[in-house]
């Protein structure tokens, strides 16, 4: 299994880590010829979403990536990349909108506001969730389906081939939330 990780900016190389501990092969897409490579599923990591939204868009990758989500590639968005796959998003503007969930940016507030706790995560258990200038999902809708709240506030959900949470589970040693999207990989495969 191949998995690319947009590595514009952001935790990419922590992403890299946990998928080695997986025995999944990874590589990092930088620039347009990078998507050229194979892959079988995608990762779009926490960072800045506007800043990467516009550099998906500066780099000429913006339509290559959405296209491929949009016809079933199986995509994981951690923070900003929730952001920047929910069709519509508060306090800032709509980037991929390839998933009906609608995302409140910075929920939680600045730096200061960043938190861990350990909850459930549906098809999981119970999982370490660090929160860092965290967005939460305030809506969802569709075949959309919620896979973890905290607080009341909607932190992970997944839509067919797309998966997001608000947390950042590749700043822990659990290996499970990667794990869920790599099984959902092979359930696309299948």
């Amino acid at each position: 299994m191949r998995i690319g990780i947009l590595a514009l900016q952001g935790a990419f190389a922590e992403h890299r880590m946990i998928l080695e501990k997986l025995g999944a092969e990874s590589f990092e897409i930088r620039q347009k010829r990078d998507l050229e490579q194979p892959m079988d599923g995608l990762i779009i990591p926490g960072g800045e979403s506007t800043v990467m939204g516009k550099l998906l868009k500066e780099l000429d990758c913006y339509d290559e990536v959405r296209s491929r989500i949009e016809n079933g590639l199986p995509v994981f968005g951690t923070c900003a990349g929730l952001i920047l796959l929910a069709k519509e998003a508060e306090g800032g503007k709509v980037q991929l909108g390839t998933m009906d969930i609608a995302a409140r940016r910075n929920a939680y507030g600045r730096q200061l506001g960043s938190f861990a706790v350990t909850a459930e995560m549906k098809g999981v258990g119970e999982v370490p969730m660090v929160f860092i200038r965290a967005p939460y999902i305030t809506a969802v809708s569709g075949t959309t389906e919620v896979l973890a709240e905290v607080e009341g506030k909607i932190v992970a959900a997944r839509e067919g081939n797309q998966l997001v949470t608000a947390f950042h589970p590749e700043l822990t040693a659990d290996t499970r939330v990667h794990d869920y999207f790599l099984h959902m990989i092979a359930e696309a495969k299948a």
